[in-house]
């Protein structure tokens, strides 16, 4: 509320106090409280704000007309210097408010501020006709990097094609439900907004798409050259593979043959184990007999020993002189 105030004192005083013709204009759009339509339906309806202005600003005002208001036939009083700056705001400002039929607001500000209705001059902006939407579309859809001219005429004759579509079928939709559906030139500017919103998505969506691509097929390259590189060494270690397949297979037909043969020479080294067996047993047969005779020789043999105990040299000597 005070932006606001502070805006309608500054176009007062260029307006009254510098004689600047004005265009004061105001959109629903801005109007976030509808306090705000006090001080607009006060200038609609009586010119003047109350309250607007200090007591010492007054006074400046005042000043600033004071030679114009005298030479214009206005008494050198406050109340005349007054009614003379008001005049000239009325003659310098025109208020231009730009409120859209859509919806519940402008019928309610109506009702609530009747300046708005009965101080103005309503001028009803009518749909825009094809070639003016063409235009529009044109103008808007010319910031868009498109491939071709004709491809953009195209999408601008196609939205204007759109919207009257929609406004045909606002008719219908009044006629059948007895309620209205506003298609206005903002709506119309929305959807150029939004188609130009929605490309950009989809052409970000697609950039990142290829990028992806792009990075895969990077990487399929890179693989497939790794898996060559590794397909040579393959090709290569399988016929290293193959040579050493062809000599195992000799050395194992080799080592089958000397099976083979060792296979002989056990059989053979097993008949002549069992022949030794055979012998070795029967060695220790004979070596059980040889022990029970000479366990029965030795205690001749030691009498014996102990019969020639008593036998010296000259014994000897003496039965060799025997014939």
């Amino acid at each position: 509320m005070d932006d606001l105030k502070l805006d309608i004192q500054t176009a007062f005083m260029k307006a009254g106090a510098n004689g600047l013709p004005l265009m004061f204009i105001l959109t629903d759009g801005q109007i976030i409280d509808d306090r705000f339509l006090m001080y607009i339906n006060d200038i609609l309806s009586t010119g003047y704000v109350p309250e607007l202005f200090a007591s010492d600003e007054l006074e400046a005002i005042n000043g600033k007309v004071r030679s114009e208001a005298k030479s214009n036939g206005f008494i050198d009083t406050p109340e005349d210097l007054m009614r003379f700056f008001l005049q000239k705001v009325q003659k310098n400002l025109h208020m231009n408010l730009c409120f859209s039929p859509v919806g519940d607001k402008f019928r309610i500000r109506s009702r609530m501020f009747p300046g708005l209705i009965g101080s103005t001059t309503i001028d009803y902006f009518h749909p825009w006709p094809r070639d003016a939407l063409i235009g529009v579309a044109n103008k808007f859809l010319g910031d868009i990097d498109l491939p071709s001219v004709e491809l953009r005429q195209t999408l601008a004759e196609h939205m204007a094609f759109v919207h009257q579509c929609i406004q045909e079928y606002n008719q219908k939709f009044l006629a059948m439900e007895r309620r209205n559906n506003y298609t206005t030139p903002t709506s119309f500017l929305e959807f150029i907004k939004f188609y130009q919103q929605l490309l950009g998505d989809k052409r970000g969506k697609i950039i990142d798409s290829m990028d992806r691509l792009k990075i895969g097929l990077q990487t399929m390259d890179e693989v497939s050259n790794v898996v060559a590189d590794l397909q040579v060494e393959l090709d290569e270690t399988m016929k290293i593979v193959a040579d050493e397949i062809e000599a195992t297979g000799k050395i194992i037909a080799v080592v089958d043959e000397q099976s083979a043969d060792a296979a002989k020479e056990q059989a053979i080294a097993q008949i002549q184990e069992d022949e030794t067996n055979i012998l070795a047993d029967a060695a220790k047969a004979k070596m059980a007999a040889c022990d029970v005779e000479l366990a029965s020789a030795l205690p001749l043999i030691r009498k014996a020993e102990a019969a020639v105990d008593c036998l010296n040299k000259d014994a000897i000597n003496e039965l060799k002189s025997f014939n």
